[in-house]
């Protein structure tokens, strides 16, 4: 694979995708390129973070769970690891490990914001498209309350007329 193939499977990705085209170079140039075995374990869940993982190639399974209980998602190419991680210091919430074969980036956090400081453009693209986001989600995360406690106020309705009678 080839440069312009990594800033191509970057520009698809929502996190990069409002970044200028030669932001995207730089990233690509830069990151580092890892090969995986099927099972090779990317990182674990509770590490310190450093920055995040694109994958090219392949599919990563997050498992935040105990181990033996089932994965909870699995990333396919070209997707993102650790978003969070490129901004801030975290814990890793999962452990990543590959399904099969995988082509990944990584995508150091000290990089990636070497990157907004030489693209402020790019920087407050991601800015606003993170605030929209946030902004959706937050959204979301109240449809869902509202809807929980119309159902838990039905409940209760429902469980004193039949105590009721």
């Amino acid at each position: 694979m080839g440069l312009e193939d990594d800033i191509a499977k970057l520009a698809r990705i929502p996190t990069f995708a409002v970044l200028e085209q030669d932001a995207l170079r730089l990233l690509a140039f830069s990151a580092e390129t890892k090969v995986l075995r099927a099972g090779d374990v990317l990182f674990r869940r509770d590490e310190p973070s450093n920055g995040g993982f694109v994958v090219l190639t392949g599919s990563i399974a997050l498992d935040a769970g105990d181990p033996g209980t089932g994965t909870a998602r699995i990333v396919r190419a070209p997707g993102l690891v650790g978003e969070t991680a490129l901004l801030t210091p975290t814990t890793r919430p999962a452990t990543a490990i590959a399904r099969e074969p995988a082509t990944i980036l990584r995508i150091s956090r000290q990089l990636f914001h070497r990157v907004l400081c030489e693209y402020p453009t790019s920087a407050e693209a991601l800015r606003r498209s993170l605030g929209e986001r946030l902004r959706q989600f937050t959204s979301e995360l109240g449809s869902v309350r509202t809807g929980a406690l119309a159902a838990a106020d039905a409940a209760q309705r429902s469980s004193v007329t039949i105590t009721g009678t």
